[in-house]
């Protein structure tokens, strides 16, 4: 079974407020251009989190470190 990060993990690494991260994710997936594999792992109605390692992970991490 792949390793799944989430974004309480994420969070607690790169020392942001969830709230704030929920909000900038809602932008990113929006703009499905520019993140298409984030647009493609979400999920509506379901926690934030992504296998390790993944595009889907690389791009969130993308949008967070704004």
């Amino acid at each position: 079974m792949p390793d799944i990060i989430t974004l309480k993990a994420l969070c607690e690494e790169l020392k942001i407020d969830p709230r704030e991260a929920r909000e900038r994710l809602r932008a990113a997936v929006t703009d499905a251009k520019a993140n298409p594999e984030l647009a493609k792992a979400r999920k509506p109605r379901t926690p934030w989190q992504w296998v390790k390692g993944s595009a889907a992970e690389k791009e969130a991490r993308k949008a967070l470190e704004v």
